[in-house]
Order: structure tokens, then C-alpha cells, then sequence
């Protein structure tokens, strides 16, 4: 069955990837923050959508305008980004079949990328600092395990081998300042393509980070929750200033509990969890879906989008800088100092920052509705 998946979603992609198209100038989307007038060069962003019934990735600038489109066959999730060599990868959200490569400025024909018959893709990856290998996670579902498949980027993107994540069920990958660490984010939920997406571990779960050394293969630490948060899954990941990597989580216990979602690493301790106010903490309904950095990396934005609001944290003490409500608001990436673009699944782009009092409008009912991830490229 698995097999059978991989080729279609193949076959489907290599047609949708036929048209794909650098996209005209279109009206904004954007909300609370207005269009450039002067059409000049600023940050660009990834995000997945879904646009009149069609599954697509876009390429947008920072008042909400599409810079390309690319058509693909079922929910995108987030992305792999070479932005030295102006390409990235997009990844299908688990059990993802499919991946595609392209060109930012729509240089060049989009690639297609499967993963193994007897693997799917989490939805994640991360480029080697040279450009040379795509480092994706995947499930190596009837071992059980985790892993971190090697593309070659030179050679059309071949599988040429896997690291162990290091644990089960690993989400987002991301390089460190080192430019040769990974860190995997293993939520530790065992899942297999022939039960669909039911959870099949959820009393023996051990989420965890895992450090892994790209050159080596080596993992070299590894950092876990206490017992008592076991299903206290790690999801999405994020580097501050100062190396350490924050992390959100999605609670599979009883929904009546509510432990802390929001965390931080810094290698050689225990991971630190972050509560933040009562009320702000229910709110968030168990789920994080997405962790960024301004680009000081100072500040960190947390996504909630089963409780409508993005909240902000200070990188040096953890403490909780305040939310701003944004109805199924998941995409959150850097947009200048203490600034975030954010993104929603009813088709907001908006600047936010903590002390912001600014009323968000609801878009028309026909704009595109954003998926999980915003990305900036560099």
C-alpha cells in the first residue's frame, strides 16, 4: 500500500509541477500592514496553502504579494531552505509521499522528490550549509524508529543513506550555529501508514532532542522530558541568539491537563519549560504549531491555532511578553526586530509584535488559506 501511495503522489506531482508558474503581482492579502508602494526588494517568504480547492506553495513578499506559485498534489507543510544557492524544498505533511525542489526566483524547473517505499516524510528538513545534502525526517514505520534521510542535492537530489534520529516520530530538524549540528525534535508518537493517524504508544512516548553531527552520523546528546510529561510531545523547533534551541509541544494526555508547552535547551542541562499565564496556557488548548525567532532572535513566537493567538517570550529569562489573538493563526517567521510575520488557515499575513493593539480584520472568504509554516528565506 505504502508503494502504491509513493507513485501516485509522484505521478500527480510531476503533472502539477508542469504548471508551475512565477505568479503576477496580486492584490494583498495582508491585514494590518500595507503593500509596499514602491515594489522594492525585501524579505521573501515560504508558506503552504490551499487556493479555490488546489493544494500549492508560494513564494511571498512581506505585505502578503505572491512571487511564485507551485502547484502540488495534496497539503505542503514546511520547507528546507539553500538560500546562498536561492532554492528550497517543500515538504508534503505527514505521512508525506512527496517533496519538491525549486527555484526561488522560478529559474528553473521544480524537482520531484520521493521518499522510500517503506518511508514517509514529517514534513521538515534542513540543507547542509555547502548546499550539497538535504537532511529530511522520516519514519522508518515497521522498524518503529526515526530517521533522517540524506539527499544529494548534486545528484538530483538521489537518497544516498539515513541517520537514526536518534528516538520515534522525529518533526522538525534544525542546523545549528556550528553549521555540522542537527538537532531533531523526536515527539516521540509511533505511527504506521496501515492505522491511518492513530497514535499507537501513547503510554510508553518518550519525547526528546536529539544533537546529531551531520558529518559524522554521531549523536552526540540527547536531552528528554521528565517522566511525568511523557506524552508531552516535541514538535517545532527554533535557534535564539544565544544557541539555544526553544521547542513547542502537543499534549496527547487527558485535555483537561494543562502542562507547559513552551521549552529551551541549552546543551549540557535539563530542558526548561515555560507555563506563562494561566489563562494564556489554557487558551493555547494543549497545541503549539509553530516556534520563531525575531531576527534578533530575542523574542520568540509560539503559534496556537485551536486557540487563535500567537504568544511572545523573552529568549533570556522565558518570561511571557503577552499574545496576540489571530483565528487559526499557525505561521509565525522573523520579520524585523521584535516583529513576526504570521500567517493563518483563513488566509491572514500580518505583522505582529508583543505591545502591538492593532485590530486584525478579517480577510475576504475567497483569499488562499495558509497551512502550518511561514519560513523567510535567509
Amino acid at each position: 500500500m505504502a508503494t502504491h501511495l509513493a507513485s501516485i503522489d509522484r505521478r500527480t506531482f510531476l503533472a502539477l509541477a508542469a504548471s508551475a508558474c512565477v505568479a503576477p503581482a496580486a492584490p494583498s492579502t495582508s491585514l494590518g500592514h500595507p503593500r509596499s508602494p514602491t515594489g522594492d526588494d525585501g524579505p521573501l517568504f515560504l508558506g503552504a496553502r490551499l487556493n479555490h480547492g488546489g493544494h500549492e506553495v508560494a513564494v511571498i513578499d512581506e505585505y502578503g504579494s505572491d512571487r511564485l506559485v507551485l502547484p502540488v498534489p495534496a497539503r505542503g507543510h514546511s520547507f528546507a531552505i539553500d538560500a546562498v544557492r536561492r532554492r528550497a524544498v517543500a515538504f508534503g505533511r505527514a505521512p508525506g509521499r512527496f517533496a519538491v525542489a525549486f527555484d526561488i526566483d522560478g529559474g528553473s524547473k521544480p524537482h520531484a522528490i520521493a521518499p522510500p517505499a517503506d518511508r514517509h516524510f514529517f514534513g521538515h528538513g534542513a540543507f547542509t550549509p555547502d548546499g550539497r545534502w538535504l537532511l529530511a525526517t522520516e519514519n522508518d514505520y515497521e522498524a518503529g524508529r526515526g530517521a533522517v534521510g540524506i539527499y544529494d542535492a548534486g545528484k538530483g537530489f538521489a537518497r544516498i543513506g539515513e541517520i537514526a534520529s536518534g528516538g520515534i516520530g522525529p518533526h522538525e530538524v534544525v542546523l545549528l550555529g556550528d553549521g555540522r549540528t542537527l538537532c531533531v525534535a523526536n515527539g516521540g508518537i509511533q505511527t504506521h501508514p496501515d492505522y491511518g493517524g492513530q497514535k499507537l504508544n501513547l503510554d510508553t512516548m518518550q519525547p526528546g532532542l536529539a544533537y546529531i553531527d551531520c558529518e559524522t552520523g554521531d549523536l552526540t546528546e540527547q536531552a528528554f522530558l521528565a517522566p511525568a510529561l511523557n506524552q508531552l510531545s516535541i514538535r517545532h523547533l527554533a535557534v535564539d541568539a544565544q544557541g539555544t534551541v526553544w521547542f513547542g509541544c502537543q499534549y496527547q494526555g487527558e485535555p483537561a491537563q494543562r502542562p507547559p508547552l513552551i521549552g529551551r535547551h541549552r546543551r549540557g542541562r535539563e530542558p526548561e519549560l515555560f507555563a506563562g499565564p494561566g489563562e494564556t496556557l489554557k487558551a493555547m488548548n494543549n497545541f503549539v504549531g509553530s516556534v520563531a525567532l525575531d531576527v534578533s532572535g530575542e523574542i520568540v513566537a509560539t503559534s496556537s491555532p485551536l486557540g487563535g493567538l500567537i504568544a511572545f517570550w523573552d529568549a533570556a529569562t522565558g518570561r511571557h511578553l503577552g499574545h496576540r489573538e489571530l483565528a487559526d493563526g499557525c505561521g509565525v517567521a522573523p520579520l524585523e526586530r521584535h516583529h513576526v510575520l504570521a500567517t493563518s488557515g483563513r488566509g491572514a499575513v500580518t505583522d505582529l509584535t508583543p505591545g502591538s493593539t492593532a485590530h486584525i480584520v478579517e480577510p475576504a472568504p475567497d483569499t488562499p488559506a495558509w497551512d502550518n509554516h511561514l519560513r523567510r528565506i535567509g
